[in-house]
């Protein structure tokens, strides 16, 4: 059995899996048959599933749910009170669980407070989805997204800092790394 924390205010279903050195704050609600990874953080008031699957240091501010049909990859970053959806078209009075959307943000991404992620789409790795935006469409690895809806504003690299380019279409980030746009995709270099 793993060692993980959780506050004596939160609730752990059963069937639930949760890795070494994850915490779980106040008021906060796994439901069944979701997995968590190793080194995670979930914030207060958080309800995480029933199956989600979750990867390593993924940080989950306070006031988020996570809903069955989202997956998360390793290192993503979710702020404050940003909202994900399930359904297109819901309705109180029809049931649509046979019509959850798939929605996946893969390794590294961050999403903003108070972001909005529109179920079925991807949001690439290391992607940044600025504060109160609404994401209804796929996002690139990379990009910088904004507005309502989300507009692609310009790149950024894996430290989170916005890349500028220089005439030999190569950007070199405050980390070192490089990054050049092939096939109007980011790659490091």
């Amino acid at each position: 059995m793993s060692e993980y924390f959780a506050h004596k205010s939160a609730y752990i279903d059963d069937n639930v899996s949760i890795g070494e050195n994850t915490k779980i704050w106040h008021f906060s609600h796994v439901l069944s048959h979701t997995t968590i990874g190793e080194n995670c953080s979930f914030g207060q008031n958080c309800v995480i599933g029933p199956k989600v699957t979750i990867g390593n240091g993924v940080k989950v501010q306070n006031n988020i749910s996570i809903y069955e049909g989202v997956e998360i990859e390793d290192d993503v970053f979710l702020g404050p009170s940003m909202v994900f959806t399930n359904v297109i078209n819901p309705r109180a009075f029809i049931q649509r669980k046979d019509e959850f959307k798939k929605t996946l943000l893969r390794k590294g991404c961050s999403i903003g407070a108070n972001a909005t992620i529109v179920c079925g789409v991807t949001i690439g790795e290391y992607a940044l989805i600025g504060s109160g935006a609404v994401i209804n469409k796929d996002v690139k690895p990379y990009a910088l997204m904004v507005g309502v809806p989300a507009k692609q504003i310009g790149w950024v690299g894996i430290s989170g800092n916005t890349l500028h380019f220089g005439n030999d279409g190569v950007a070199i980030d405050s980390d070192g790394r490089k990054y050049a746009i092939i096939d109007k995709y980011v790659k490091e270099l």
